[in-house]
């Protein structure tokens, strides 16, 4: 039988596993296409998952389902989420990976107790984007074809160094106890931040109350803001190196979507 594997929480955490050696359905939960999730037993560790067929296809619902049933567990006990679509073959291949894995496991799961993940979306206005859609390289090779990649290569700079600037703002802002920052480049011309905030857990209303104050603050920016999310991506930094891996387990959209149906997460946007 194949399984689908959603996190990997501590046994000790969920009390219905006391008296089982084998798979406990966990009532109320249901998974990707509909299927029952279960708590499967592994040594001092419970792998959340549900039984899967290799024929059926995942989609964007299948990602929400996915990021549903890590919040839903996220709500009882720090957990470890698997990457979006990791399917183990049978009960040996399931038990084979956690057993090879488990020290790592049990010390990252030490580390992010009592932690959450904040998701912050920062459109910060690009002041040069007429100019760089004004002077786009032309498909001719000549002395206005050299000065043109100067000039954009300048404006490149002059965007790394702001979004550089805005996230440090923000981490003296907010004082995570870590973070992962990427940035781009927008089809509107508007640089996007994509900040991942790990922090107490019982500081998350406080997070909240710094965000309205820093959007007050930060008028040129549009702001979104969502969690609380359990670590998708720092659980991603601790494993790094390691083959069978639990990592960032889905994208923002479906994280998104997800903060919906998930009592877990929550979702605020304000525009300056």
């Amino acid at each position: 039988m194949a399984w689908y594997a959603y996190c990997i929480g501590e046994k000790q955490a969920f009390p219905e596993l006391a008296r089982h050696r084998k798979p406990v359905p966990m009532e109320s939960v249901v998974g990707v296409s509909g299927n029952q999730v279960f708590l499967y037993p592994a040594s001092d560790l419970a792998v959340i998952v549900s039984e899967h067929n290799p024929q059926e296809p995942l989609n964007q619902k299948s990602g929400v389902d996915h990021a549903r049933v890590i919040a839903d567990c996220f709500q009882h006990s720090t957990v470890l989420p698997f990457r979006f679509g990791t399917v183990f073959n049978d009960d040996d291949s399931l038990r084979k990976s956690i057993r090879s894995n488990q020290r790592q496991f049990l010390g990252n799961i030490d580390k992010l107790r009592g932690k959450t993940e904040m998701h912050l979306k920062i459109l910060v206005d690009d002041c040069c984007s007429k100019e760089i859609e004004r002077h786009l390289p032309i498909e001719r090779v000549g002395r206005e074809y050299l000065t043109n990649l100067r000039e954009n290569a300048s404006r490149t700079r002059e965007r790394q160094t702001r979004a550089r600037a805005v996230s440090f703002q923000m981490h003296r802002m907010f004082m995570p106890l870590d973070e992962e920052v990427s940035c781009r480049l927008s089809e509107n011309g508007k640089m996007v931040l994509d900040i991942a905030h790990l922090i107490d857990r019982k500081h998350v209303e406080r997070y909240h109350n710094k965000f309205a104050s820093t959007v007050l603050m930060m008028r040129e920016c549009q702001m979104q803001l969502s969690g609380p999310w359990p670590p998708y991506h720092f659980v991603h930094k601790l494993m790094r190196g390691t083959h069978s891996q639990p990592a960032a387990a889905v994208p923002a959209a479906v994280a998104a979507a997800a903060a919906v149906e998930a009592p877990v997460a929550g979702m605020m946007t304000a525009m300056a």
